[in-house]
């Protein structure tokens, strides 16, 4: 699990190559990942849209942007955390994803962006 902290909220990442939905023989790889977002603020946050840089060894990079998360914009009181899980498809291997939220912060409406911390896209059979 990876975990980084920004601006009061820790966004933590696993990640797991799912086999079953791949076909390697047409270039389709598979991964899912969990998200656990926590509220470590004193304030109450809603999570508003999201940033995915997604990169594999093919040398392709992607660029997803997008309201909320899976069809929702969570709100998290402070010590609140918000879980989900989603999934990413590259035509090679290995490969990493990277982004940001944007949260607002109810009290006055600011808007603050919250890092997603790097993480590894890797096939199991590329691990031995």
């Amino acid at each position: 699990m990876i975990t980084q902290f920004t601006s009061g909220v820790s966004i933590s990442v696993e990640c797991e190559y799912q086999p079953e939905y791949s076909n390697p023989e047409n270039m389709h790889y598979m991964f899912a990942y969990r998200i656990t977002i926590e509220n470590t603020s004193q304030y109450t946050i809603q999570l508003m849209n999201r940033h995915w840089d997604i990169f594999d060894s093919m040398g392709e990079r992607n660029e997803v942007d997008g309201e909320g998360v899976v069809g929702k914009q969570p709100i998290l009181e402070p010590g609140e955390i918000h879980q989900y899980v989603s999934g990413c498809n590259l035509k090679s291997e290995i490969g990493y994803m990277q982004g940001f939220y944007t949260m607002r912060r109810t009290a006055d409406n600011h808007l603050f962006e919250v890092n997603i911390p790097r993480f590894n896209l890797i096939a199991s059979f590329k691990l031995n």
